[in-house]
C-alpha cells in the first residue's frame, strides 16, 4: 500500500512492485503482520521522519510503515543470523534507503531483525517494534529507572492503555516501580491488570491534578502529547525526567529547551539488539502485547483513521 508521490494526504493504493533481491547482509522477509503506529500517518503530512524519508529513502512510490513480522524468504551474501524459514520481527529504516513495511515483502539488513519464538503469535510480535523499543527507552534508557533507589522508583504513564503506554506500565512494574496509569473509565480495569498500582481516570477530573497525590515521580511518560510540559515537570523529583513519546511538534521541541532541561522526546528505532530483551520477556510471559484489531493491508486508510482517534486500546495490525 503506497502513495504514488510525496503529495501530502495522497491516498494509499495497492501497487505491484518488483520483488527485491537481497544484497550483502540483507534479508528478504515475507510479511505476515504489520504494526500500525501514529508515525505511519504523520509522515504522510509532516514531521522529521517525513523529511528523512524524502531525503534518504527510495524514490516514490512511497511505502509507509516501520513495524513488521514474518518469515525469512531469502538472504544475501554474508548473512549469518538468519536463514530461510526463520520467524522474525523488525522495523524498516528509511535512512538506509529501505521502503516501508506496508507490503507483503520487506528488504532489511540482518541487524534489524530479531527471531520470534514459536510460542509467540506473529501478530503480537508485529505490535512490538516501535512501541516496545520506545517504552523501554522511556523507562530504562532515558528514564534511568535503575539509577535510583527502589523506594524512589515512581512512574506516571499518561495514556496507559495505548500501544506504548501498556508496555511502559509493565516495564516500570517489572523494575519494582510504583506505577500510576492514566486512562479512560472503560480501560481502568485493564490498566490495573497490567500492574499499575493506581489508575487515574481522566474523565473524572484533571489527570495531573489527581496525580499530585502520588508525586514526586522519577518519570512522567506522556504517550498522549496533549499534556502541559510545565505541569508534568512539576510532578517530578529532583532527578526526574519528563518523557514525551514521539513529541515531534514545535511545542514539544520548546519544552526540551526549558530549564532545568528535564523534558525529553523520543521515538524508538527498532533494531535486533533492542528487540531481543523485549521478545524474551514476551516469550517468558513477563510482557503482554495487546492487539486491538486486525485489518487487511488494503484497509490501511481505515487503520490510519482509527489510529488518529487516539482511542485504541492496544495495537492495530495489518495483514497482507
Amino acid at each position: 500500500m503506497a502513495q504514488r508521490t510525496w503529495k501530502a494526504g495522497e491516498p494509499l493504493e495497492l501497487l505491484e512492485l518488483p520483488t527485491p533481491e537481497p544484497r550483502k547482509h540483507e534479508v528478504r522477509v515475507r510479511v505476515r503482520a504489520i504494526g500500525v503506529n501514529p508515525v505511519d500517518w504523520k509522515m504522510r503530512s509532516y514531521g522529521p521522519l517525513r523529511l528523512a524519508a524524502r531525503l534518504l529513502g527510495p524514490k516514490p512510490p512511497v511505502v509507509v510503515g516501520v513495524d513488521f513480522a514474518g518469515v525469512v524468504e531469502a538472504v544475501g551474501p554474508g548473512v549469518t543470523r538468519a536463514v530461510p524459514g526463520d520467524r522474525v520481527v523488525g522495523g524498516t529504516n528509511f535512512s538506509r534507503g529501505q521502503r516501508g513495511s506496508y507490503a507483503d515483502t520487506v528488504l532489511v539488513r540482518e541487524d534489524q531483525l530479531c527471531h520470534v519464538p514459536d510460542s509467540v503469535d506473529i501478530a503480537e510480535a508485529a505490535a512490538l517494534p516501535i512501541s516496545g523499543v520506545t517504552a523501554r527507552m522511556a523507562v530504562i534508557d532515558l528514564g534511568r529507572i535503575r539509577e535510583v533507589r527502589p523506594a524512589d522508583r515512581r512512574v506516571l504513564v499518561l495514556g496507559a492503555s495505548g500501544g506504548v503506554g501498556q508496555l511502559a506500565v509493565q516495564l516500570a512494574e517489572s523494575e519494582g516501580a510504583f506505577v500510576a496509569g492514566v486512562c479512560s473509565t472503560k480501560n481502568v480495569e485493564m490498566v490495573a491488570g497490567l500492574g499499575a498500582d493506581v489508575v487515574l481516570d481522566y474523565t473524572q477530573g484533571d489527570a495531573l491534578a489527581q496525580a499530585r497525590a502520588h508525586a514526586p515521580f522519577h518519570i512522567v511518560v506522556d504517550c498522549v502529547g496533549s499534556y502541559s510540559g510545565a505541569d508534568c515537570r512539576a510532578l517530578l523529583s529532583a532527578r526526574g525526567r519528563h518523557i514525551m513519546v514521539a513529541g515531534d511538534s514545535p511545542a514539544a521541541v520548546v519544552q526540551m529547551l526549558v530549564s532545568p532541561f528535564k523534558s525529553k522526546t523520543i521515538l524508538g528505532k527498532p533494531t535486533g539488539e533492542r528487540l531481543e530483551p523485549l521478545m524474551a520477556a514476551v516469550a517468558a510471559g513477563e510482557l503482554r502485547v495487546a492487539v486491538a484489531q486486525k485489518l487487511p493491508l488494503t484497509s490501511a486508510e481505515e487503520a490510519h483513521r482509527l489510529s488518529r482517534t487516539s482511542r485504541m486500546t492496544g495495537k492495530l495490525i495489518l495483514e497482507p
